[in-house]
């Protein structure tokens, strides 16, 4: 086949400058960096404003002292006679402080109680967003159903942004993730209905977040 000279020079300066190396216009947009920057002093405040704007109620706690007292102030402002809790860890200091709110029997998901406590996995500064998984003792349903849904978790939990999460949950499940991640940033909510902006449709009305700080 007969290449005509027009192509031909064409062709040989693609061939020239495939053999030289050139220098990337924009050597750091390959994607590997984070195009979010942390500008807070601490994941604490970014997690804090961030949760906030999405109408969650952020509590930090210093020492478990405190958030026991915060926690038994909260369930009498609120009039709360049955609360749930399920995961041992967090049984074991609310338990001997001797909340009278605080059932540990289980109940049903029908709606017989006023709020659930839970712990999480972690929070995600960026976005203020609640990871949860199906591992956790609280499991997928009771999160959901609950009308108000008490997080309690500690600093060494927060994460910035949400690569940074998945990376701790493969970490921290190796080979076998849990067979439900969710992520919950805020209280439930839709505009499915006329535009309108409806709080607690499915899933909790209000969600709390107490923060302890174990370098107290």
């Amino acid at each position: 086949m007969n290449i005509s000279p027009a192509k031909e020079n064409i062709l040989k300066r693609v061939r020239n400058a495939l053999s030289q190396s050139v220098q990337l216009p924009f050597p750091n947009a390959e994607g590997n960096n984070s195009v979010f920057q942390l500008e807070h002093d601490g994941l604490e405040m970014k997690f804090a404003e961030e949760f906030s704007k999405l109408q969650g109620k952020f509590i930090f706690c210093s020492s478990k002292t405190e958030l026991l007292e915060n926690l038994q102030a909260l369930a009498e402002h609120k009039s709360w006679n049955q609360v749930l809790c399920q995961t041992p860890a967090l049984l074991k200091f609310l338990t001997p402080a001797g909340m009278p709110f605080l059932n540990r029997d289980g109940g049903n998901a029908s709606g017989e109680f006023q709020a659930a406590i839970t712990d999480c996995e972690y929070l995600v500064a960026r976005t203020g967003s609640i990871i949860m998984s199906a591992a956790q003792p609280s499991g997928r349903a009771l999160p959901v159903y609950a009308p108000v849904h008490v997080v309690i978790a500690y600093t060494h939990q927060l994460v910035f942004d949400v690569k940074d999460g998945l990376a701790k949950m493969k970490e921290k499940y190796p080979g076998k993730l849990p067979s439900m991640i969710n992520f919950a940033t805020g209280p439930s909510r839709t505009a499915d209905i006329e535009k309108t902006l409806v709080v607690g449709i499915h899933g909790p009305r209000e969600v709390y977040v107490f923060l302890l700080d174990e370098e107290k």
